[in-house]
């Protein structure tokens, strides 16, 4: 038992290690899909369509400019998710504490150890590989070797953990992506259908080629992202993370389940103006404490929940 519990650790251990050494390859490999599809769309088919004049000119203006536009807030959220940090638990964090009540937030985790509670107060989570308290909604990520506030998961393709402070910033890329790789496959589509039909396809076999790559890989990307983007749509509807979706499968209600429209707002902010652009307004970051990860309010009724 000791045996195969040692071999599962280290199998984890080159997992975690093997993820951390993506890196920068798996960045590079998103701007190659980028790239290639730029070429596809810009310069070998809606680019010299600029100058062919009448419906072909309208056409190409209006896809090339929905394109530009896409790309620019794809690659906006895609780097504000790789480069902003998901959420460190502060070194001199502690709980908050009930004064009224005299409790701290009743948090347990099977994983960490329990520090043993003064008179009144439940137990606190403890992470042991970070010898630190842990906040709610905090999990330790083997491949960042930290813990993360409001933790959802550790992304390949971000190389970057998704947590409180960069969740809204990864849904926007999910978003954008999604408009971004549905408008290319429409708009490539009449070139992929002519590839298997009598008619004569101009361009070279090159940049055939790389069009009929371009639609594949993205109708791919927006068919699997469609079903990630559902996914997290129930999510935060719910006000629930992946990781804790999975951890509170058995249980009925959820403390932090504070209605649709306020779930929401704790993840996008309050400030329509600032909902699909990966920014919060002042305004929100001084009066919304959860949008830093530390704090999150909760149903009364049930905050002596274990999560």
């Amino acid at each position: 038992m000791h045996r195969s519990g040692a071999v599962m650790a280290w199998n984890v251990f080159k997992f975690c290690t093997a993820l951390r050494a993506l890196g920068s390859v798996m960045i590079l490999f998103v701007l190659c899909i980028v790239g290639l599809t730029y070429y596809a769309v810009v310069l070998t088919n809606f680019g010299p369509a600029l100058f062919d004049g009448g419906v072909q000119f309208l056409t190409a203006a209006a896809i090339l400019t929905l394109f530009h536009g896409l790309l620019v807030m794809l690659l906006w959220c895609y780097f504000s998710v790789v480069f902003t940090d998901p959420g460190r638990v502060p070194p001199s964090w502690k709980p908050v504490v009930d004064e009224e009540r005299g409790e701290a937030d009743p948090l347990t985790g099977s994983e960490f150890s329990g520090i043993p509670a003064e008179a009144g107060h439940p137990k606190i989570r403890f992470c042991r590989k970070c010898n630190q308290l842990k906040p709610p909604r905090c999990h330790h990520c083997s491949v960042c070797g930290r813990c993360v506030l409001k933790m959802d998961h550790h992304c390949v393709w971000v190389v970057n953990c998704v947590g409180a402070l960069n969740y809204k910033f990864f849904l926007l890329f999910l978003f954008y992506t999604f408009l971004e790789t549905s408008l290319v496959a429409i708009a490539l589509l009449p070139q992929f259908i002519s590839f298997f039909s009598d008619l004569e396809i101009s361009g070279t076999p090159s940049t055939i080629a790389i069009t009929f790559l371009a639609f594949v890989l993205n109708l791919a990307f927006a068919l699997s992202v469609l079903g990630f983007l559902i996914m997290h749509i129930s999510l935060v509807a719910a006000n629930t993370t992946t990781i804790e979706a999975y951890e509170k499968k058995t249980t009925p209600k959820w403390r932090y389940d504070l209605g649709r429209k306020r779930n929401f707002q704790q993840v996008f902010g309050m400030d329509k103006r600032y909902w699909f652009i990966p920014v919060y307004s002042e305004e929100d970051l001084r009066r919304m404490p959860e949008l830093q990860g530390l704090d999150y309010p909760s149903k009364p009724d049930l905050d002596a929940q274990e999560f």
